[in-house]
């Protein structure tokens, strides 16, 4: 939503004034906009639920502009989530599988979840009591490095496994 200036700002008596080059304090929305007016600036609406609504005298496309900047440095620092996908047949052997565990390692550490899955075509869907077996050997393996948020589950013809790395001490 955004913010009103000067003259959309009609529905209030009375307006609180803060900021650098003002004497705060409550003031009739008139004698508010003569203020932002003589000083070649805006009367922006910065908390519209106060009583009586807060109110600055900026210069607005400056005040958008550091809004905005503000807005991006915050999206920057949260924290972006990626996940691997590693997939198994029923039958995986032994030098395949210890190959995807050490991808699962290095995809852990550098922080990134992994999606574990087992892939049953055709008439392997009668393995299924293998695929859950491998997905289990594969979150026991990787205890150190993973915390399972969730247990193999089938949906369709997969069979899932979610892991999240383990937080540094």
């Amino acid at each position: 939503m955004p913010n009103r200036i000067n003259e959309q700002i009609r529905d209030v008596a009375e307006v609180r004034l803060v900021g650098d080059n003002v004497e705060q304090g409550v003031y009739p929305i008139a004698e508010a906009l003569h203020i932002a007016d003589m000083q070649e600036l805006d009367l922006v609406e910065i908390s519209p639920k106060a009583v009586p609504p807060v109110c600055r005298i900026v210069d607005y496309q400056k005040f958008l502009y550091q809004q905005k900047k503000r807005e991006k440095e915050q999206k920057a620092k949260s924290a972006k989530v990626v996940t691997k996908e590693i997939r198994f047949g029923p039958q995986t052997d032994d030098h395949d599988y210890n190959f995807k565990l050490k991808h699962a390692q290095e995809f852990l550490k550098e922080g990134s979840k992994v999606k574990a899955y087992v892939f049953f075509k055709g008439r392997s869907i009668m393995f299924k009591e293998q695929g859950e077996i491998l997905l289990l050997r594969f979150a026991n393996d990787l205890e150190e490095f993973a915390k399972v948020d969730q247990l193999p589950k089938l949906e369709g013809k997969k069979m899932f496994l979610f892991l999240s790395p383990k937080k540094a001490k």
